[in-house]
């Protein structure tokens, strides 16, 4: 038993090893597939591992270098935004070159200040993300970086954007972005805007507000200020008298069409003002796009969808990592045993690197697209410099404005039918030279007569500057003749060269190319005397070395010696660089514009003084089987807008025409007028035989968006006597035989014809003599011709003798006279007429009608041997014919080349550069120079003590008033250059009158401000100072030492209070009345000064006669001298009187003016402003012969 149990518990111990045996196996089981799980957890872990580094391994140098950028740009920060914000916040509005100066300039700041900023810092970098960007490009934004900066800022501000828009550039990118938003357009001129808006307002959809004014309707002011108000949670906004909910999506955006709006500061900061003008950079990317897709169509579409590719990649791309991201930063735990983390990562490592390859191929194609597109860069740059010359001539006048679709329809047009050449240089040639024309010919039949060379001339060196062949120094000087109040150099030949001449001489020799110029003109005073005799100085060789000048620089030595020579030396400027079709603009033909027109754009004739195209267009109606009742005119003024809109409506249903006249008389329903063009003309239900036909006369608030999209003409009557009697001979009624023939008495009745048509050819024409001509030029018309004709024919019927006086009062006071408003100009008006309303012309045969056998009325015949008679006159008539002088030609060219250079100078921007000095800089240094010479006041109180009013001597009175007047003058002068020294420092805002005197000083010009507070003077800027420190002295100098001997009648302010007193001494002197009492004039032999004073009257001296001379032999009015247009005369006795005694015999009455311009404003006493008074010159010529050269006295000249 014993041994049982030893054995047993034996048997157990065994029992109890293999137990713990078995436990240690199963425990070893256990741990090798503890093992065993971990080896393949590990190298599971491991594979995903491996994904993981080698799929975020290759994202590693990509983000370490990330990482580090976003540690520098963390620092820079700071600056970025600042900067950021500054441009978003206060830049909009500027042009490009000016934004970046500013941000240079912002940045300098910065890094002075220790501010930390990147290098480089733009826009796009710090606040645009490339995927929107690139969106934004497709939906039609610009690609230039100006324009994307625009894009950023739109979206980065405060404020809602009001875009400056004139080209609507960013009108069709906000309608293409916001297509798929359900974008509402609306207008201020919409019936339901405000319901539109409210009801976007609640539903969060984006609004866009086109063409807004200068002004914004009060009911937008919540809106743009954001005024939100909570109730209940809910955000609410009171419009009107409505209260909306307010959505956080609503989007709301301004577009105006206007080319250079003012809004003044109350709209400015309540919305954020955007430049969308059109850049040269922005315009020449499109314009290569629309050559190479024409060109290279295959490239352009492969181009375009790359792009659209390359904009999916990256967005997909952006994707990607913003998802790698997200898992990376949302997985719990060890990332290794995340496997749907781990797919997600290698799944878009493989995408990623699929879209890398593609980019490489894309970039690849895309380089070798570009290569192709840049060999067309010619033709972009080019056309882009012609539509800056374009848009700038809007400056001179409203009408003159072009819209950019317009212009690339017409680049397109030039593509396509330019001649073709597999040579690429040839073929780019081709387009230029074929669309420059074009461009050429399409605008000028828009411009007036006076335009036309100007526009050339802004072409030519339009073109030339795109070439860097323009110095811009020399540019500026043709146009102003340099700036400068001094001149230290003597006058070297005072006899012929005038002293402005010399002046710009002197400032001249400053130039590049001519310096040197006014020692050898000091020195060869004989050879340039030839060029200032020549008849034609810009044909011939100039002296000596300066022979090589070319171009400009010739222009120059041209415009200091003989700026009445400007025009035609300009006309060969433009034909030695462009050609000669550019001299020579297409006449006006209404078949060839009819034809380049559509049922949707309106034709629109510009109107000027004298043309009335109502007559040829109702006969090229009937031509084109349109005339009758398929032609409606209506003539705006009140009340007549709706009438039009009716027929309007009517005619579009029925393609018939309508014809608006004068829409410049009816402004108010000009905004109508648009909406119609732009709203119920549209393609889809207009009948394409219909046209809407406007005239108008020049007009600021003409409607933009109808110039832009309307097709503008210009008809203006013809220049010269030969033109404008053929218009009238060839017109109705006189082209009309039944006309012709109507009267009994055949032979004065054609006679009489003849001279009425020559008479209305002498008075239009004689406007183009300036001053000369016509004080004020009046805008005599056909419709005076026609009713003269009729009376001619009615009153030769009715009467048996001819009723000479009646004709002469009808056709001179009434049909002609009626216009007239000056009482000089009718006194002329009547003396022309007595001319060809005389017995002479009645009972002679041949009767000649000037000087010289050219011009007669001819031999009594029929209708056709008038018009060849016609036809053999010279095209170009002698200002004989006109009763002028010959020196009125100087005259007439004088005053085109002003007109041609003050014309260029509008278009300039007023920013120069080039120069050694900026801008600030001249004016600064010009007004500290004149501040240095203006005198103290004068001091009221001592004068008043010095020259009490007294009766007997009424001179003390008139110095007094010219002192306070003086003093008034003086004041504004100190004040406005003291403050724009200020400005120009920033010490105080530039204000608009001072930056209109900043601009006036840098073209020279007398600032407006100025000139409200001044006497008369068309002098420019130098002149006038030196003018005005002299007239300042003369007073001085009378204060000082007492009434002058002889009195300085052109150094007064107002000249009539001297004269009045000089009367008032006589008057009170013999106890006359004053209005009794005249002055009679003598003319003494002395030239400047007199021993003493006469007993009555006063000497007076500094008068100049245009017009004619002085004849210091025979003491008569005589012939001017060739090429002296102005003759000083000596010092003239005013002598009072009773003129009631006085003897009117051989003499001519000559009025004298404060200024060349003779026109004035018609004050109460029915005489001009500028009218001082009439004094009796004798002479050996009937009065007629003087009054029909336009003979008269000038207190100062113009320069």
């Amino acid at each position: 038993m014993e041994m049982l149990s030893v054995k047993r518990a034996e048997l157990k111990k065994v029992v109890d090893r293999l137990q713990s045996l078995n436990d240690d196996l199963t425990a070893m089981i256990d741990k090798k597939k503890d093992l065993e799980d971990n080896i393949e957890l590990c190298s599971q872990k491991l594979i995903r591992a491996e994904k993981l580094i080698g799929g975020l391994g290759g994202e590693k140098d990509r983000w370490t270098e990330a990482a580090r950028l976003l540690g520098i740009r963390y620092i820079n920060l700071t600056g970025d935004i600042l900067l950021s914000s500054g441009t978003v916040s206060y830049l909009g509005a500027f042009t490009v070159d000016y934004r970046i100066e500013c941000q240079e300039q912002w940045h300098i700041l910065c890094q002075e200040k220790n501010i930390p900023c990147s290098e480089d810092l733009t826009l796009s970098n710090t606040l645009g993300n490339q995927v929107s960007i690139r969106a934004w490009q497709i939906a039609g934004l610009p690609v230039d970086s100006y324009s994307t900066d625009n894009g950023i800022i739109v979206f980065n501000s405060r404020r809602w954007p009001l875009m400056i828009d004139p080209q609507g550039q960013a009108n069709k990118w906000i309608k293409n972005m916001e297509k798929g938003n359900k974008l509402a357009v609306i207008k201020m001129s919409d019936a339901n805007y405000v319901r539109v808006l409210e009801n976007c307002i609640q539903f969060g959809t984006p609004v866009l507000l086109e063409n807004v004014g200068e002004e914004l309707d009060p009911v937008l002011e919540p809106v743009l200020l954001k005024q939100t108000f909570k109730q209940q949670g809910v955000e609410y906004m009171k419009i009107g008298e409505n209260i909306v909910e307010y959505s956080k999506d609503f989007l709301f955006y301004m577009t105006t069409g206007l080319r250079n709006p003012h809004y003044l500061p109350e709209v400015a900061v309540k919305v954020c003002l955007l430049n969308f003008m059109i850049t040269p950079q922005g315009l020449q990317d499109q314009l290569l796009g629309l050559v190479a897709a024409k060109e290279k169509p295959e490239l352009e579409e492969k181009k375009n969808q790359l792009i659209l590719e390359s904009a999916a990649n990256n967005k997909q791309l952006k994707e990607i990592e913003d998802k790698i991201l997200q898992v990376l930063s949302s997985s719990e735990g060890n990332i290794l045993e995340d496997e749907t983390a781990i797919k997600v990562l290698s799944s878009s490592k493989i995408l990623s690197e699929e879209i890398s390859e593609k980019q490489k191929i894309a970039s690849v194609t895309e380089k070798e697209i570009d290569d192709t597109r840049m060999g067309y860069r010619p033709v972009a740059e080019h056309s882009s410099i012609l539509f800056f010359c374009i848009s700038e001539l809007a400056n001179i006048e409203p009408m003159y404005q072009y819209s950019l679709s317009w212009f690339i329809n017409l680049y397109l047009y030039s593509i396509a039918q330019s001649l073709q050449s597999d040579d690429v240089a040839e073929r780019i040639n081709n387009i230029v030279e074929h669309f420059t024309l074009s461009i050429y010919n399409n605008v000028c039949r828009s411009l007036f007569e006076k335009d036309k060379l100007l526009f050339s001339l802004l072409l030519t060196v339009g073109i030339m500057q795109g070439k860097g062949k323009v110095d811009d120094q020399v540019w500026r000087f043709l146009l102003t003749g340099g700036i400068a109040l001094d001149n230290p150099y003597p006058n070297p030949a005072p006899e012929w060269l005038s002293e402005k001449s010399w002046s710009e001489i002197v400032r001249a020799s400053k130039l590049p190319n001519l310096d040197g110029l006014f020692e050898h003109v000091q020195d060869n005073v004989s050879k340039w005397k030839q060029l200032y005799d020549s008849g034609k100085p810009h044909k011939d060789q100039l002296p000596d070395r300066w022979s090589e000048l070319l171009g400009m620089d010739r222009m120059v030595v041209i415009r200091c010696f003989r700026p009445d020579k400007m025009v035609p030396a300009v006309q060969d400027f433009i034909m030695d660089n462009m050609g000669q079709a550019y001299i020579e603009p297409p006449t006006f033909d209404l078949a060839g514009s009819y034809k380049d027109s559509n049922c949707c754009s309106p034709l629109i004739f510009v109107l000027s003084p004298g043309s009335d195209p109502t007559a040829g267009l109702l006969k090229f109606a009937d031509d084109v089987e349109m005339g009758g009742s398929k032609t409606q005119t209506i003539s705006l003024g009140q009340g007549q807008g709706p009438i039009a809109a009716v027929m309007i409506d009517k005619a579009i249903k029925d393609g018939t025409w309508v014809v608006l006249q004068n829409c410049h008389l009816a402004t108010s329903w000009m905004p109508a007028l648009e909406r119609i063009c732009e709203e119920a003309i549209t393609p889809e239900n207009t009948h394409p035989d219909f046209r809407l036909w406007l005239t108008s006369y020049p007009s600021d608030k003409f409607p933009v968006s109808i110039l832009q999209n309307g097709l503008k003409m210009t008809n203006e009557p013809p220049k010269g006597i030969r033109a404008n009697l053929l218009r009238s001979y060839l017109s109705h009624p006189i082209s009309d035989p039944a006309f012709f023939v109507s009267s009994k008495k055949q032979a004065v009745w054609q006679k009489f014809l003849f001279g009425l048509t020559f008479f209305h050819a002498l008075v239009q024409e004689r406007r183009n003599f300036g001053p000369l001509g016509w004080n004020i030029p009046y805008e005599f018309n056909e419709s005076d011709l026609r009713i003269s004709m009729r009376q001619i024919q009615m009153f030769l019927d009715e009467y048996e003798e001819v009723p000479l006086d009646a004709l002469a009062y009808l056709t001179g006071e009434c049909n002609y006279g009626g216009r007239v408003t000056d009482d000089k100009d009718r006194r002329l008006l009547l003396s022309l007429l007595s001319v060809f309303y005389s017995w002479d012309l009645i009972e002679q045969e041949c009767y000649h009608m000037c000087e010289g056998d050219l011009y007669y009325v001819p031999a009594h015949g029929p209708y056709q041997t008038y018009v060849n008679y016609i036809r053999s006159l010279p095209i170009c008539a002698d200002p004989c014919v006109f009763g002028l002088h010959s020196n009125a030609d100087i005259t007439k060219d004088n005053q085109e080349t002003n007109q041609l250079l003050d014309g260029v100078l509008l278009t300039l921007p007023r920013q120069t550069g080039g120069g050694a000095k900026s801008p600030q800089e001249v004016v600064d240094e010009l007004a500290e120079d004149i501040l240095s010479k203006l005198p103290a006041d004068f001091d009221i109180q001592m004068v008043i003590d010095k020259y009490p009013v007294m009766y007997d001597e009424s001179m003390n009175t008139v110095l007094r008033q010219e002192i306070i007047r003086f003093n008034r003058l003086t004041h504004v002068v100190r004040v406005s250059l003291v403050n724009i020294r200020k400005a120009l420092k920033g010490q105080i805002v530039m204000s608009a009158e001072l930056e209109d005197v900043f601009n006036s000083m840098m073209v020279g010009k007398l600032p407006a401000l100025w000139a409200a507070k001044s006497y008369p003077s068309l002098k420019p800027m130098g002149s006038y100072v030196t003018d005005l420190l002299a007239r300042l002295q003369f007073l001085q100098d009378w204060i000082d030492n007492g009434p002058p001997t002889v009195f300085w009648l052109s150094g007064f302010y107002f000249t009539q209070s001297f004269l009045t007193g000089v009367a008032q001494n006589f008057a009170r002197k013999y106890t006359i009345p004053i209005d009794y009492i005249g002055f009679e004039f003598e003319v003494t032999k002395e030239e400047t000064n007199m021993e003493e004073k006469p007993e009555d009257g006063a000497y007076v001296k500094g008068l100049f006669m245009e017009g004619a001379r002085w004849d210091r032999e025979n003491m008569v009015i005589g012939e001017s001298l060739p090429k002296i247009l102005f003759d000083s005369l000596p010092i003239i006795k005013l002598r009072p009187g009773e003129m009631s005694k006085f003897k009117h015999e051989d003499i001519y009455v000559c009025p004298v003016y404060k200024t060349s311009a003779r026109r004035g404003t018609l004050s109460t006493t029915g005489h001009s402003t500028n009218y001082v008074m009439s004094i009796e010159l004798p002479s050996d010529r009937p009065q007629k012969h003087w009054i029909n050269r336009g003979v008269a006295c000038l207190c100062q000249l113009d320069d």
